[in-house]
């Protein structure tokens, strides 16, 4: 007996049940089981397409997937393309089943039920799929953000070139969401593709029992795609009297500045986030190229679904708030490690070694992404990434710093705090009605900043 093409003699009569089951491990295998040639073309070789395009895509390794899953377009066409693979699975298993010898095989009780139960695996299969194909693109959407408008209905200014005394902190406007603050156009971007990054990273603090949300945290990442050098620059929150990049000086700290920036919308027209940009890059003496702001309670949720981090403390910490952890390695889970970032008032801790743990805890949360164990893990991961992060870096070199942060030594990145006694002073209390705050020593940051960035430092042209 030949087939409908004519083109291969069966023998004997084929199993409709073992067609389906071939169809289901890949399209058109039913077909050519049952002597449909074409057919088995037909239904294959859509499939081959997209699994040779998958297979060139994970030949980058982990960083190119990320990337194309993390751009919101790219993952809305994979989904779409999940649910139509899916759609042609089942009808490829339906229209295999009808092979030679067997008369309508899918009105038959027994392969009716043999399609049921294959058409539930694809439906399984492809809804996990599409779940986290659709965590990514849910995610990307959010984290990746452009600009919009300073924020119109944010209070007006009180007297022009007024800024705050270093107690005033505290007396700032209410919290602004994430949708609502944290949205900035790069202000610079990289010369090449080969220039060196720069990208500040914000820390918000919005405990339950704060009245506002300050950027405790203001941390500059600066990584070189070429050579993988890796500076990461923390600004202490107390840093006041600072000379801001149009000429006035700040007389608040440097953590009230974005939320005195938004309550002040006719001396900083930029908005908040943009003028905290520019402000950082002034005085680090480089351009600011991309921000990330991190919420710091949706941080503890991410360290809790990459199962904790592994640190080393240096020293033991008895902080007066009720944390307290020995001295030696650690695994800390997200509340711990929290607080191991929060914590500042133990015997012998100042604000300066909160901001090496802060760096330490980011370094280890690097290892843990990634870290081939969280593949299973990834749309929770993105999804609480998507809750607790905003930035406007490019989602299509998400990849490259990916691939750069596997490669990149921990022993080898440069780490600098710039706090007493080498790049800042406590100045007399009679000068800061004995508010506790730091001035920056101006000639030794200009002396880091060459070092970090040579000649593309704006502090060279003056040595």
């Amino acid at each position: 007996m030949k087939t409908a093409q004519g083109s291969l003699t069966v023998k004997a009569a084929r199993s409709p049940h073992v067609a389906a089951g071939l169809s289901f491990l890949w399209p058109g295998l039913g077909h050519w089981y049952g002597g449909r040639v074409r057919s088995a073309a037909l239904f294959a070789l859509p499939v081959l397409g997209i699994a040779a395009l998958l297979l060139a895509q994970a030949h980058g390794g982990l960083g190119d997937l990320a990337a194309l899953l993390l751009t919101p377009s790219s993952a809305l066409t994979v989904l779409i393309l999940i649910g139509l693979l899916g759609a042609w699975r089942l009808l490829a298993i339906a229209d295999s089943m009808s092979v030679p010898g067997a008369s309508r095989p899918l009105r038959r009780p027994s392969t009716l039920a043999t399609f049921g139960v294959l058409a539930l695996a694809v439906i399984a299969t492809h809804g996990a799929l599409g779940y986290a194909a659709w965590a990514f693109y849910d995610a990307g959407s959010r984290i990746f953000v452009g600009k919009q408008g300073p924020d119109e209905t944010a209070a007006p200014s009180l007297v022009p070139g007024e800024t705050p005394s270093p107690d005033e902190e505290y007396q700032a406007s209410p919290i602004a969401t994430p949708d609502e603050e944290y949205q900035a156009s790069p202000i610079a971007t990289p010369e090449t593709a080969q220039s060196r990054i720069n990208i500040l990273l914000t820390g918000i603090d919005s405990a339950p029992t704060r009245t506002t949300a300050l950027t405790d945290t203001l941390l500059v990442a600066s990584v070189d795609p070429m050579t993988g050098a890796v500076a990461l620059i923390s600004f202490p929150r107390d840093i006041s009297g600072f000379p801001l990049y149009d000429g006035r000086t700040y007389r608040g700290k440097i953590n009230s500045f974005m939320t005195w920036a938004r309550t002040h919308p006719k001396e900083f027209p930029d908005g908040p986030l943009t003028s905290l940009v520019k402000e950082m890059g002034f005085l680090l003496g480089a351009p600011i190229h991309y921000y990330a702001a991190i919420d710091l309670a949706g941080f503890q949720r991410m360290i809790d679904l990459v199962d904790g981090v592994t640190v080393d403390n240096p020293r033991a910490i008895d902080d007066p708030s009720g944390f307290k952890l020995s001295a030696g390695t650690h695994r800390l889970d997200g509340r711990t490690a929290l607080a191991y970032v929060r914590s500042r008032k133990g015997l012998g801790d100042s604000d300066f070694s909160r901001a090496r743990r802060q760096q330490q805890v980011l370094l280890a949360l690097r290892t843990k992404l990634t870290s081939a164990a969280m593949l299973l893990k990834l749309p929770d991961i993105v999804g609480a990434a998507g809750d607790t992060i905003r930035t406007n870096f490019p989602s299509d070199r998400v990849g490259e710093m990916i691939g750069l942060a596997q490669r990149v030594d921990t022993g080898s990145i440069t780490q600098v705090v710039l706090g007493p006694s080498k790049y800042a002073f406590h100045p007399p209390n009679s000068e800061t009605d004995g508010i506790y705050t730091l001035r920056l020593k101006m000639d030794k940051l200009a002396e880091l900043s060459i070092q970090i960035f040579g000649d593309k430092s704006a502090y060279a042209a003056s040595q």
